[in-house]
């Protein structure tokens, strides 16, 4: 099989710990210049966006020239530009590091928090605010946290490396165990595996479980309960299929506290609404580091607000 190309370093310098937007044009199409098929490929970017960007000089090569407005279309080129952030509103709550090697950063992610750029969040995520606040540009996610779910996150220094640790989560060799506040059933037989199919269809918010073969397993136990009708779960996911955790949860029975798409969707929060999160977190992570040899055991310090003061969190305080 012959192996694909690696693309050529980025032309242009991170902004606010965000990288530019590469592009690579499709082997075929019927466009004459670069501009035609861009303006084409982001017309979500509004009318005239794209032709200002190639008259400012915003869109360069990989020699990190500007890109000629009349430049002809080659299939396979490579282009970058800087996207215009989104007014994002700060997620107040601090990211606090770990651990830090030469090879790997885990940091103890607050809720609200996107993990990468992605959609409106981009300055505003894990990864960008580690980037700028550890002066380490290079830095990338090994895996993905939801950004209502709160916990630990694993980060590569080195790009050559990130493969090795990222394959560690593919292959099911990183043991990570969740918490999460939740009503108690004294009817509910725990601990107990939870297996089914779950599918995550583009553009519907919530995933659901269907028939056939189970895609998606999950250990659920009861770590304490009391008197107020909540109980502290351990949840350990055996798969990594989208929202797994909140969909086994709620066809048990017990929703996760603070989940706004499971038993139900929910108005969304405006921007800057942190009341009420979500009352779950991965809390800790275990794994044999695939550079060093060394076994790493990491734990988040985390209490869940709803756990430590129930009447607090329903207030939104």
């Amino acid at each position: 099989m012959r192996r694909r190309t690696p693309p050529p370093p980025a032309p242009l310098p991170q902004r606010h710990g965000v990288d530019p937007v590469r592009v690579r044009l499709p082997a075929a199409g019927p466009w004459a210049t670069v501009r035609e098929h861009l303006v084409q490929r982001l017309s979500g970017a509004g009318d005239g966006v794209v032709e200002a960007m190639f008259d400012a000089g915003l869109v360069v090569g990989a020699d990190g020239r500007a890109v000629p407005p009349d430049a002809p279309y080659v299939p396979g080129m490579f282009v970058w530009f800087h996207r215009d952030l989104p007014d994002e509103v700060p997620v107040p709550f601090p990211l606090e590091v770990v651990h830090r090697d030469a090879h790997i950063v885990v940091a103890d992610k607050p809720h609200f928090l996107a993990t990468t750029p992605r959609g409106g969040h981009v300055a505003e995520t894990a990864l960008a605010r580690l980037r700028r606040e550890l002066g380490i540009p290079e830095l990338t996610a090994a895996h993905r946290l939801d950004r209502l779910t709160a916990g630990l996150v694993l980060f590569t220094v080195r790009p050559e490396e990130r493969g090795a640790y990222q394959t560690l989560f593919r292959d099911r060799r990183v043991r990570k165990e969740y918490e999460a506040v939740a009503p108690y059933d004294p009817g509910l037989t725990l601990p107990r595996t939870v297996r089914s199919r779950i599918v995550k269809e583009r553009g519907v918010l919530t995933a659901r479980e269907v028939e056939g073969d189970p895609n998606a397993v999950s250990r659920v136990e009861l770590a304490e309960h009391r008197a107020d009708g909540l109980a502290r779960y351990r949840l350990i996911p055996g798969t990594g299929q989208t929202h797994q955790l909140r969909v086994h949860m709620n066809s048990l029975g017990v929703p996760i506290l603070g989940d706004p798409l499971y038993p139900e969707v929910t108005a969304p929060a405006r921007a800057g609404d942190f009341r009420r999160p979500l009352q779950l977190l991965a809390r800790s992570l275990e794994f044999t580091d695939p550079v060093t040899g060394v076994t790493h055991r990491f734990r988040s310090t985390r209490v869940l607000q709803a756990w430590a003061s129930y009447d607090r969190w329903a207030a939104g305080q």
